[in-house]
């Protein structure tokens, strides 16, 4: 499944809305070009909403990381918002929970 972005804001946070699968290929550079857009367009913190990802592979999990690092480089913040099950296991698994800031809304 592909993956889709939508772009809103939030205060001054740009939120990312992903739908779909973070995987290897084309979500990934979607994935990379949206937040690094995003920096240049002056926004420093960032939101990827995922309760919308179904599938995370470790690509994916890398291109996560590499996003943290670009905002983090900005000063800015980056947040996960709402992961899936499956999406915050693989976190869990990876031991990567502690590097990310996790938030979920109810």
């Amino acid at each position: 499944m592909e993956l889709n972005i939508e772009g809103r804001t939030a205060g001054n946070s740009l939120v990312l809305e992903l739908d779909g699968n973070l995987v290897m290929g084309d979500s990934n550079a979607k994935l990379r070009k949206s937040v690094r857009d995003s920096i240049e367009a002056g926004y420093k913190d960032i939101v990827l909403e995922m309760s919308d990802v179904d599938y995370v592979d470790s690509s994916g999990v890398g291109e996560l990381i590499s996003s943290l690092t670009a905002v983090n480089r900005a000063d800015g913040s980056f947040v996960l918002l709402t992961p899936t099950d499956k999406a915050h296991k693989l976190l869990a698994i990876s031991q990567l929970t502690d590097i990310f800031d996790i938030r979920y809304q109810h």
